[in-house]
């Protein structure tokens, strides 16, 4: 069949989780630079969703191969689902994750308990090489943690309290985090989805060869 997975990103930590999850699918797993895509894709979608998919048809259009992409935010309850679908670009891109991480745990001073409530969420598209369009989307359930804490994973991970660890998502280990994650577990929903397109694909290739025999 010969196709690769292209996966929309340049995020290396993303690309580890990504790797981890798919790798076993049979087919290469390739980030776009892997794959010699440089493209400046606008994400101007409304949803998580909708911007997953403006990314997978952007690469998809360039490479024809099966492409995923995600997006991806964390939806803070106590100020009304923000930073949500402008996660990455809150408070500028430039701006690093440890001034935003702050920002955020400042702005919940006054909040406790349960108001502290808050997610991670994760959309992620697929583009067949036929064009289809295929999405999952998952969330992990956590609450604002007081003060960041933990050096894995990468972005809003230090300030997602984990209850049911003790930990936030930055401190648990990337084995206890696909299992949990809201990329795993999309990652994982996606992957099943895959699956039945890629053995009904082999079937419908074993019908064709014994018909031509």
């Amino acid at each position: 069949m010969g196709h690769r997975i292209i996966f929309a990103t340049g995020n290396e930590g993303k690309m580890r989780e990504i790797r981890a999850l798919l790798g076993d699918l049979g087919l290469p797993v390739l980030s776009m630079k892997e794959a010699g895509v440089d493209l400046d894709i606008v994400e101007d979608g409304t949803t998580f969703g909708e911007n997953a998919e403006i990314k997978a048809k952007a690469v998809w259009k360039v490479t024809g191969d099966i492409v995923l992409a995600d997006d991806s935010g964390l939806a803070v309850d106590y100020i009304g689902g923000e930073p949500g679908i402008y996660s990455a670009r809150y408070m500028g891109e430039d701006t690093s994750y440890e001034i935003k991480n702050r920002n955020i745990i400042d702005r919940l001073k006054d909040a406790g308990g349960r108001s502290r409530s808050a997610r991670f969420v994760c959309n992620i598209a697929a583009v067949l090489p036929d064009g289809r369009v295929l999405h999952t989307e998952e969330t992990m359930e956590g609450m604002i943690a007081e003060e960041p804490a933990g050096s894995g994973g990468f972005g809003y991970d230090p300030i997602l309290f984990l209850p049911e660890y003790g930990l936030t998502s930055a401190e648990i280990t990337m084995e206890e985090k696909n299992k949990i994650s809201h990329r795993g577990k999309a990652l994982r929903a996606m992957k099943a989805a895959l699956e039945k397109v890629l053995k009904r694909e082999m079937e419908r290739t074993q019908d064709e060869n014994i018909n031509c025999q």
